[in-house]
């Protein structure tokens, strides 16, 4: 399987509480919900889309959390189950990187909680299409830091939100990233699909 990251991020790369004041106020952070306003239809699509495509997801404790407190409640195969979204992530297995998570409550969720890069190799070394990593800040940076990422989906919003933790720390690996794809919404999100090529090449 493909592991692709799959992030909603502002143009000053904050990825913290996009999708509601309470979601996330770690550290302080009180510019929750930036992400809402901006979201389109066109952008709801693609999203739906993506989903779709995943054969497997793999989540952070806390990004789990919140998707197990929201998509994973209620009857999804009636009030929930027009939304591609919600049929993905409730017919398909999940996984998801902690130590302390130990009575997972969504069905079909797997914890790895041993050798991390042995068990996502073992996931990416199965046939199917995709494993998707969706929002999971510091996982995705584990992700990285390790060459363990195929795909890289950002979801980019027309705002600063000049504060909050962003995807990629202030001091990390570079990576060189090949642009595979790119587009625009009508309300302004632009969506760049990129491949990581190992090292940038530098200007002497």
């Amino acid at each position: 399987m493909k592991l692709t990251t799959i992030t909603n991020v502002s143009v000053d790369g904050v990825m913290q509480g996009l999708g509601g004041q309470d979601e996330d106020r770690r550290g302080g952070f009180e510019r929750g919900g930036w992400a809402l306003p901006l979201f389109d239809n066109e952008a709801e699509t693609f999203l739906g889309e993506v989903y779709q495509r995943a054969d497997a997801f793999l989540f952070g404790r806390r990004t789990y959390e919140i998707f197990a407190g929201s998509w994973g409640t209620g009857d999804w195969g009636t009030d929930q189950g027009n939304n591609p979204i919600s049929a993905a992530l409730n017919t398909r297995p999940k996984y998801v990187a902690s130590t302390t998570l130990t009575d997972p409550q969504w069905a079909d969720t797997t914890v790895l909680s041993g050798d991390l890069a042995a068990a996502i190799g073992e996931l990416k070394a199965n046939p199917g299409g995709e494993l998707q990593v969706h929002g999971s800040g510091n996982l995705v940076r584990w992700l990285f830091d390790n060459q363990l990422v195929d795909e890289i989906i950002l979801l980019t919003y027309p705002v600063v939100v000049g504060e909050g933790t962003r995807l990629f720390p202030a001091t990390g690996p570079d990576t060189a990233l090949d642009l595979l794809d790119s587009r625009a919404t009508p309300g302004g999100v632009t969506i760049q699909v990129y491949r990581p090529s190992g090292r940038p090449q530098y200007a002497t």
